[in-house]
């Protein structure tokens, strides 16, 4: 075996090992919990109701937006399987209280407003979450909207249409270039 040969192995080894660490760091683990069709942790209508979330956060423009990424089964996903039960509490609580606030503001459900009643009320929301995180303790829960809304990029910056199509993407990269010029308005590099 030559040099080049051991290297790429090693690497393939670390690399395993390293994104493996890095889920049982962060607590991800398959939930216990059966869901079925019959008892759905979250209902189709809840999906439905995360991806327009989602969409509003990230809309379609030239690029698609995140409801064609499917977000919200993504943030199902990663609610049930990662989170916590007290952050799971939380998101779920979360979703009520968006509604409610939709209904406050706009005298209708989140379903039923419109796309500009939605991004203002996300936009207030939005607020009230990076205020939340300021005068927050290290031991005060999440605010719920801001798990919405991490979910929400990590889920559309790591499925098919955001890193293909709203990042650039090599599927398989040529050589190494160390310093690749900046042009005004090119989009990031998907990893």
């Amino acid at each position: 075996m030559n040099r080049r040969d051991a290297l790429s192995r090693v690497a393939l080894i670390l690399g395993g090992t390293v994104v493996g660490a890095n889920a049982f760091l962060e607590g991800c683990t398959p939930s216990d919990k059966k869901t079925s069709d019959t008892n759905p942790a979250f209902a189709p209508d809840d999906i439905a109701y995360l991806d327009e979330v989602a969409e509003t956060i990230i809309p379609a423009t030239n690029t698609p937006g995140a409801k064609a990424a499917k977000v919200g089964a993504f943030m199902t996903v990663m609610v049930n399987d990662c989170y916590t039960e007290d952050d799971q509490k939380i998101f779920k609580a979360g979703m009520q209280k968006l509604d409610e606030a939709s209904r406050q503001k706009n005298s209708k459900s989140f379903m039923d407003s419109s796309p500009d009643q939605r991004k203002a009320l996300l936009t207030d929301i939005d607020k009230e979450a990076k205020e939340y995180a300021k005068t927050a303790k290290s031991d005060d829960p999440k605010h719920y909207f801001r798990m919405m809304k991490e979910l929400t990029l990590l889920g559309y910056f790591t499925s098919e249409p955001g890193a293909t199509q709203a990042l650039r993407y090599v599927p398989v990269p040529g050589k190494y270039e160390g310093c690749i010029d900046y042009k005004k308005g090119d989009r990031a590099w998907a990893l």
